[in-house]
């Protein structure tokens, strides 16, 4: 499942540490390319005029989200996923701050995302510590989830779901168009599930596993972040998310997923 693909370059804070990664080829992740010296390339390669090498620390960390990478970009490829219609995304790895190359600049307090303009996902490196002294959701598959999730979002925007909302959010009161991006979130979780369902046929999943993946989903329901107001939720209650999630998981099914036509009520 070896990363292809891997950039330093300078951000918008000082000189950041960025690492991209991409599958080169559409879907070569297969398991031949065996594992990348993350520092070599680093060093080789120089998109944004700074130099560096990455913190010894979040080394294993990089090959962990290249490795994920792979393995989830392939499945959506694969006949069980999307098949031919599925184009790849890249993941950009960060600190402190990043400039994208369509929604404009964020800083690590903006949590993951994806971004639908360049068909990237962005994750500042700290926010895995974040996840496991802040949030109580510790574990490789905790993190992983949380990249399955914003590729969830990668083949919202392949589908075309992702512009759908967007028009339907243009007109709509604050309250409708915060259920939609509700309903857009449970999505993401729930396409990070059916990915998750596959990992675990191919013999992927470790005990406990599942549980560091739902503890993930809590830990970032609007509920668990202490917002109280209902009606202001963009991303739905821990409990859904970890629901939808599950949905994903014991069915392997998209078509279980269809977040956008069950009552409110239901989310």
């Amino acid at each position: 499942m070896g990363g292809k693909g891997i950039a330093a370059g300078g951000g918008v804070i000082g000189v950041v540490l960025v690492v991209v990664l991409q599958l080169l080829g559409g879907g070569g992740g297969s398991g031949e390319g065996g594992g990348i010296d993350v520092n070599d390339i680093f060093n080789q390669i120089n998109t944004g005029g700074s130099s560096g090498t990455v913190d010894p620390a979040d080394e294993p960390l990089v090959q962990e989200m290249s490795d994920a990478l792979d393995d989830i970009q392939v499945f959506w490829a694969s006949g069980e996923g999307l098949g031919g219609d599925y184009r790849d995304a890249t993941l950009v790895l960060f600190t402190d701050a990043v400039s994208t190359g369509g929604c404009g600049n964020a800083p690590s307090s903006v949590g993951p995302f994806y971004c639908p303009a360049d068909e990237t996902s962005y994750i500042d490196l700290s926010f895995f510590k974040q996840l496991q002294s802040q949030f109580g959701a510790p574990g490789d598959f905790a993190r992983v989830y949380v990249l399955a999730h914003e590729l969830g979002h990668h083949v919202q925007n392949v589908l075309g779901t992702s512009s759908e909302v967007r028009q339907q959010q243009q007109g709509a009161s604050e309250e409708e168009a915060n259920e939609l991006s509700v309903r857009l979130e449970l999505q993401a979780d729930c396409y990070a599930g059916v990915w998750g369902h596959s990992a675990q046929e191919r013999g992927l999943i470790e005990p406990g596993d599942i549980d560091e993946g739902l503890d993930a989903a809590a830990a970032v329901g609007d509920d668990a972040l202490g917002n109280g107001n209902q009606e202001s939720w963009t991303h739905g209650s821990s409990e859904s998310r970890q629901r939808w999630f599950r949905a994903g998981f014991d069915s392997g099914d998209l078509d279980a997923c269809d977040t956008f036509s069950v009552p409110a009520s239901e989310l």
